[in-house]
């Protein structure tokens, strides 16, 4: 007798779906530093897994005024979900409209990230704590020191393993700023790039 036949059923292959990243553009003044710092970012596997981020450098360095004009105009792609800007006080001369750029993100929904003077105290942070007042020709001297590099370009590499440290340093200035009473732009040294970073779920 023969045996007998099982019928059997065709298999399915079931495709994973990859749940659709959001879109997150930013846009900065600096063709260095900064830049090296995002693409770092994107590296990271808590961004990469979940978010595109695009980096966009105005072609003239523009002010902040400029960047966030630019930023907000991108808002109304329906594809792009956040826009931020990273822009310097500066000193001892601080950068033009620096007021109407805030008032204009906070009336289109842009993210800020701002550091006084510049973004160099960003990357002081990630080493040690830094509280005392700092033009921005001492803070790149700095900068430059703590990690060793010779120009403006960094070795994002360095600062990722650090970036919480930072964060956390970045925002005890925060603190510190608003229980002195310190406004914006006097509120130096500062830098609202733990903001950026919380929004990306990098800390």
């Amino acid at each position: 007798m023969s045996p007998r036949r099982r019928e059997t059923k065709p298999l399915k292959r079931t495709v994973a779906r990859r749940p659709e990243l959001r879109t997150v553009v930013v846009f900065c003044e600096g063709i260095n530093s900064e830049p090296d710092y995002i693409n770092g970012l994107k590296k990271l596997p808590e961004i990469a897994d979940n978010t595109a981020l695009n980096l966009e450098i105005h072609p003239d360095q523009g002010v902040p005024l400029t960047l966030v004009q630019m930023a907000a105009d991108r808002l109304a792609d329906p594809e792009v979900d956040e826009c931020w800007c990273i822009f310097d006080v500066e000193w001892p001369k601080n950068h033009p409209n620096l007021h109407r750029a805030m008032q204009l993100a906070q009336a289109k929904g842009v993210g800020l990230v701002i550091s006084n003077p510049c973004f160099e105290l960003w990357l002081i942070l990630h080493h040690s704590e830094h509280t005392k007042f700092v033009d921005t020709a001492e803070a790149e001297k700095m900068s430059r020191k703590l990690d060793g590099r010779a120009g403006k370009s960094i070795d994002s590499s360095i600062y990722m393993p650090l970036r919480k440290q930072a964060a956390r340093r970045a925002e005890q200035l925060e603190m510190r700023h608003a229980n002195n009473g310190t406004a914006f732009p006097d509120d130096n040294p500062s830098s609202g790039m733990h903001h950026l970073l919380r929004a990306l779920g990098a800390t």
